[in-house]
């Protein structure tokens, strides 16, 4: 007989599962998620993996996670967790930290073995009261043994076998939120079309893990999660990168500059290039080239030649294309450089993610070289700040740097896609908008600064780009000592003045808080929950979060002004504070820094909000 069990309604919920790298925890918690999505649930994910390539099975280096945060108001992945799937000692070891203390833990018992303890650095054969995991409900199932036992009589080889567990695990996760399987058979059908027989091994899986939580008599309630009405139209579930790769793709069919991306994979922007290869039919052109500084240059010569150019790089990337970004700024060439920050200096934390890349993008070019620097503040602001990037580069004819994070890079929540007629139009500044008898490579826009853009090879444009010091008139070369100043002040002045030209900045609450704290890109989600937290305590805080950053927006400093105690929150040793006591020296500003590699602690965050309000 079918078991009776409890149904937990909840505003909200998050759920993280983690193993090995081979378990396919990524896999699961992607489904779970567009699963969520489907149902009505704002969704908001954080994968996690571990920064070694093969680690040693059941090692807590090789610890690999994947967090959801699903509800009806989402800003970000979640904190603390409501629900763990541990396949493993080591998963379970590793995310003890997150854990609430009225959660629930899935372990596959198979895997609890005295040897598995041990490679998990467990001291004992009681890993539960080692870990003082004495309010959590443990909920072991042997996942590996029932998921033999479901592929019998398949064909499959015992490798093959083993590694549908995921599939188990995902079933019983199906039920424990009441997830129907018909939208999950069509994404695991879809993933393995070209292999009938994984096809009938996982689904199989999947359902018989469903079942396994429907009639076993566990003591465990279900939960149903609250949905929300959302705007109709056709959504995607997108990562930070994807949405990047859009952006950039709807700024060119938008201004009619062909789409080239020169780049050089490194983690974790390297699916920015594998997105954009997919678009050969809208003309978009991307090369994998030999190196990062091959990347940039690329890209340089694509503008030369009147593309929409873009290279695509992480923190140490950056700093190999900063010469040639450099001419880019000499030549004032449109240029479009995405840096999806992780964690540094060096080689660093390739999968984790942190905003120490700011100072490297304001300054780390030789020379007075002002470029414009944004930032994305979640997955899907990501196709609009690509966008507006893509905008200012050839409007204002300036290289432009877009930062965003391993967190949002990766992470996804549920996208709509937009209405184009929507988003402000791109006019390019170029030949077109002069008389051709007038044209010249210096001649530029009174209004802007910019200089007019035309593209190698037109008739009757004829001009040389190089990196050595133009005359302002002509655009010959010039070792004039007054012109350099005068070229030097210019490039200041047009990106200056992109000021006037970008959205004002906007507040979040009350004009007359008592705090502002302000934070920029991919801190977003954590920073605004933290806010809200101690206005819910009787607190007054307000918000400004920037996603422009160099130039700031024209209404800023003012705005600022306006606040008698600011906290900036941000990831790294104060970068962004220091930028805006260079900008607005009269602020008197507190700092919030932590650079973790892991995205902000909320509850900390919301501690330290309060004690900036003389709070306990």
């Amino acid at each position: 007989m079918q078991n009776t069990v409890e149904i937990k309604d909840v505003k909200d919920i998050v759920i993280r599962f983690s193993g090995d790298s081979g378990d396919g925890m990524q896999l699961t918690g992607t489904i779970f998620s567009n699963l969520s999505a489907i149902f009505g649930n704002e969704i908001s994910t954080f994968p996690d993996f571990p920064a070694e390539i093969r680690a040693p099975q059941g090692t807590l280096s090789g610890v690999s996670g994947f967090q959801v945060h699903l509800g009806s108001q989402i800003y970000n992945s979640g904190e603390k967790t409501d629900v763990l799937v541990a396949m493993n000692p080591a998963a379970l070891k590793v995310n003890v930290k997150y854990l609430k203390e009225d959660s629930v833990i899935v372990v596959d018992s198979d895997s609890f073995t005295k040897k598995d303890l041990e490679k998990a650095l467990f001291a004992t054969e009681s890993p539960f009261s080692e870990l003082g995991l004495t309010t959590q409900q443990v909920i072991s199932v042997p996942v590996t043994s029932l998921t033999k036992s479901s592929l019998e009589s398949t064909d499959l080889d015992m490798k093959s076998r083993l590694r549908c567990k995921n599939m188990f695990a995902l079933g019983l996760v199906c039920w424990l939120f009441n997830r129907p399987l018909d939208v999950a058979n069509h994404m695991l059908s879809a993933k393995f079309a070209k292999k009938p027989i994984l096809v009938e091994a996982n689904l199989k899986v999947l359902t018989d893990g469903y079942n396994y939580g429907q009639n076993t008599d566990m003591s465990i309630a279900s939960y149903r999660v609250e949905t929300v009405n959302i705007d109709k139209g056709f959504y995607l579930d997108v990562n930070g990168n994807v949405a990047t790769a859009y952006g950039l793709i709807a700024a060119s069919e938008n201004s009619g500059k062909p789409l080239f991306l020169g780049s050089y994979p490194i983690t974790p922007a390297t699916e920015i290039l594998q997105e954009l290869v997919k678009f050969k039919q809208l003309g978009v052109k991307a090369i994998q080239v030999e190196d990062e500084i091959a990347g940039v240059c690329t890209a340089i010569g694509a503008s030369f030649a009147g593309s929409l150019a873009a290279t695509s790089t992480s923190g140490p990337g950056l700093a190999l294309k900063s010469e040639a970004i450099g001419l880019a700024v000499m030549a004032e060439l449109p240029l479009v450089v995405i840096d999806v920050q992780r964690g540094g200096p060096s080689t660093g934390l390739p999968t984790k993610t942190e905003q120490t890349d700011l100072r490297q993008a304001l300054y780390g070019r030789n020379g007075e070289s002002p470029i414009v620097v944004m930032a994305a503040a979640t997955p899907t602001d990501c196709f609009d700040m690509a966008y507006w990037a893509s905008k200012i580069a050839i409007e204002h004819i300036t290289p432009v740097i877009l930062l965003t994070d391993g967190y949002i890079a990766n992470g996804a929540s549920a996208w709509r896609i937009p209405d184009m007629e929507k988003y402000p139009p791109i006019v390019p500044h170029d030949q077109s908008l002069v008389d051709a008898n007038e044209w010249r490579s210096a001649l530029r826009d009174d209004v802007t600064f910019a200089r007019y853009w035309a593209a190698a090879g037109l008739e009757g444009y004829t001009h040389r780009i190089g990196g050595l010091e133009k005359d302002y008139d002509s655009g010959a070369i010039s070792t004039d000592a007054a012109n350099h100043q005068k070229m030097i002040d210019l490039r200041q002045a047009k990106v200056d003045r992109i000021a006037e030209y970008i959205p004002q900045q906007d507040l979040i609450g009350d004009e007359d808080a008592d705090l502002l704290v302000v934070s920029w890109g991919g801190t977003y989600g954590h920073v605004r929950e933290a806010v809200e937290n101690a206005n819910a305590e009787g607190y007054n805080v307000a918000l400004a979060h920037f996603r422009f950053i160099s130039p700031l927006p024209e209404n800023a400093p003012a705005l600022l002004k306006k606040f008698d105690k600011i906290l900036v929150a941000e990831q790294n040793n104060g970068q962004f504070a220091g930028f805006l006591m260079e900008k607005v020296p009269e602020l008197q500003l507190s700092r919030y820094n932590k650079v973790e590699g892991q995205p902000f602690s909320i509850s900390d965050l919301t501690e330290a909000i309060k004690q900036q309000l003389g709070g306990e």
